[in-house]
């Protein structure tokens, strides 16, 4: 989704007042590219982030500075989505010692955010039965869930789901204790 924000955002400023596209770069440095055709089979590829090519009549590509207007728009846009993973302690639904301090950056990046949500997935390794661990996944990201709404985020902007042993971040048979699986991930968006 957020690899869309550049072309949604030279859908946005091209649209301003002239019939023009600008390339933006995304948070990262990284930039795509959009192909212009012109309607008689040529085509002008504008590849260069912070370039902007005319839409009527025959296309040119030339370098583009950013308005203050516009960035004004590119600086309203929501951060990106923050991922975390935390791990547990196999059977429970206690942390690891090392994820401690992944919590607390959680933590920190929700209350960075003003509006926050935040989707949290549990999982669990294959030890013990299907039904067993779509609980334990449960109460995983549950205990999560309960931990961000202490931190007075709306409830009804937060979903806890357990997903058991689906999705295992390493593959390993049945009944296999794996620590890299007994885990919660949580989007902040």
């Amino acid at each position: 989704m957020r690899a869309l924000l550049p072309i949604a955002a030279m859908a946005l400023l091209g649209g301003c007042a002239t019939n023009s596209l600008v390339l933006l770069p995304s948070e990262d440095g990284g930039h795509g590219a959009v192909a212009v055709l012109d309607g008689k089979g040529g085509e002008t590829v504008v590849s260069q982030p912070n370039s902007r090519t005319r839409l009527a009549g025959r296309p040119t590509t030339a370098a583009y500075q950013v308005k203050p207007a516009e960035q004004a728009l590119l600086d309203g846009l929501p951060p990106k989505p923050a991922q975390f993973i935390l791990y547990f302690k196999e059977g429970t639904t206690d942390l690891t010692p090392e994820s401690q301090p992944r919590l607390e950056e959680l933590l920190a990046e929700v209350r960075r955010r003003p509006g926050v949500e935040a989707q949290v997935t549990g999982y669990t390794d294959t030890l013990g039965s299907d039904d067993d661990n779509d609980r334990l996944s449960q109460r995983r990201a549950e205990e999560v869930l309960e931990v961000l709404a202490a931190q007075g985020i709306d409830t009804g902007l937060l979903t806890a789901v357990g997903r058991g042993e689906r999705s295992l971040l390493v593959k390993t048979g049945d009944g296999v204790r794996e620590p890299a699986n007994r885990r919660v991930e949580v989007i902040v968006r």
